[in-house]
């Protein structure tokens, strides 16, 4: 659930094995899919797989599973693939809304509120989450279950343990949790999709959070987020009630700043009640009132100036345990609010503010260096101390000071400005 977006971690991977699959994907182009003699191309891989086998035993792993699972499989190419791309395109947030909160997607989420209404009903009442939370988190990971990802599980995850020794550790420790997930019976091997970097069923859960947050909705002994949809919405709900999730409340406010107002404050730590940013001038976009003035808040730019501003609650930050982007939980709190009949966001996006992809990024900590406002190394990530670096050159030059990291901003440094 959290790994999936992650793909610049995985730049680090096993060169042996990608220059071997390299070879193989070329083969699979000249003579279609791949076949048994292919797979066995890869002695590297089977050897991991035999002196894996140790590890599975030691956690109660039955030979006979064991042997059913990986008799014959080859690594996932597509994973091979995946892990190793480095793509520059970073999508703007406007972008991904649109995506995220498509009428399409808020339509159908109306449907299947009233499609599931008991079941979400009775999930609401035993784990006290809202049930529109629930069902936003669902459409953002599988829009609605239509997509769980097209590859095995099991498979993805050895692919990973196998080639990507950057993080084997955490590989191996997934790739355990599969196998014992088939062990017990929960799901049958084959069925067990998700995503290229092992994000498992309609909510895709990795295999330790299924471990830890998984329940069996329906009785039948299996906790099934591949083909129980009950299942899948009572463990969502679990989760976010685990991490703290506060029943009956939203996850946030869009709101208006007023005139003149201290950018310093949006640096996404400073906490208030609601009253107290209303008496800093803040309101809500739709003019009305917020419901409970004691409730603290955190100021978010999700675009510097050139995008809609947000009040962000508890919830929001609980949603982000269940994948750490900011685009990611304010599509679901979006999502969740459209599907309870709410309308669009009111504020506009500036869409020429683009933000800057990695290799723009540390040109921008480059330049930020250059001109005096140490921001460290340039290793193009984009954390507390480039974004304090960005407001003081901000600042200096008479912009306002809202920490954003844009194209505009970066060909303005770049020109001298």
């Amino acid at each position: 659930m959290f790994i999936k977006r992650r793909i610049g971690e995985f730049t680090v991977i096993n060169a042996d094995a990608l220059k071997r699959w390299s070879l193989v994907l070329c083969s699979t182009v000249m003579f279609g899919a791949f076949s048994a003699p292919i797979a066995k191309a890869d002695a590297g891989f089977n050897r991991f797989i035999e002196q894996y086998w140790p590890t599975a035993r030691s956690a109660g792993i039955s030979r006979s599973v064991y042997k059913n699972v990986f008799g014959g499989m080859d690594p996932d190419p597509d994973t091979i693939r995946l892990m190793s791309k480095q793509s520059e395109f970073v999508k703007p947030i406007w972008d991904y809304l649109e995506t995220a909160v498509s009428d399409d997607r808020v339509e159908r989420g109306r449907e299947l509120l009233i499609q599931y209404g008991p079941v979400l009903e009775q999930i609401e009442a035993r784990y006290h989450v809202d049930r529109e939370a629930v069902l936003a988190i669902w459409g953002m990971e599988t829009n609605f279950g239509t997509y769980m990802g097209k590859h095995n599980v099991v498979r993805a995850l050895a692919t990973l343990a196998y080639a990507a020794p950057r993080r084997a550790k955490f590989w191996r420790k997934e790739l355990l949790k599969s196998l014992k997930i088939v062990q017990a019976g929960h799901v049958r091997y084959e069925d067990m999709e998700g995503s290229w970097a092992g994000a498992m069923g309609h909510t895709q859960f990795m295999p330790t959070s299924w471990e830890a947050y998984a329940v069996d909705y329906d009785g039948d002994g299996r906790r099934d987020i591949w083909t129980s949809i009950p299942d899948a919405l009572a463990s969502t709900a679990n989760y976010l009630k685990r991490h703290g999730w506060q029943y009956g409340k939203t996850w946030g406010y869009e709101v208006v700043l007023p005139a003149g107002f201290d950018y310093g404050m949006a640096d996404g730590d400073t906490t208030k009640t609601l009253r107290e940013w209303s008496r800093y001038g803040l309101s809500r976009a739709n003019g009305r009132a917020f419901p409970r003035g004691d409730d603290n808040a955190v100021l978010v730019l999700s675009a510097g100036t050139a995008g809609p501003a947000f009040l962000m609650l508890r919830n929001f930050y609980v949603i982000k345990r269940y994948n750490n982007a900011l685009a990611y939980a304010l599509g679901v709190g979006h999502l969740a609010d459209r599907i309870l009949g709410g309308g669009p966001l009111l504020g506009s996006w500036s869409r020429e503010y683009l933000p800057l992809n990695r290799s723009q990024t540390v040109e921008l900590q480059k330049q930020l260096n250059r001109y005096g406002f140490n921001v460290g190394a340039a290793d193009g990530k984009l954390g507390p101390a480039t974004r304090r670096g960005i407001r003081a050159y901000q600042r200096s030059r008479g912009m306002v000071p809202d920490g954003y990291a844009s194209v505009v901003l970066l060909a303005s440094m770049q020109m001298g400005g």
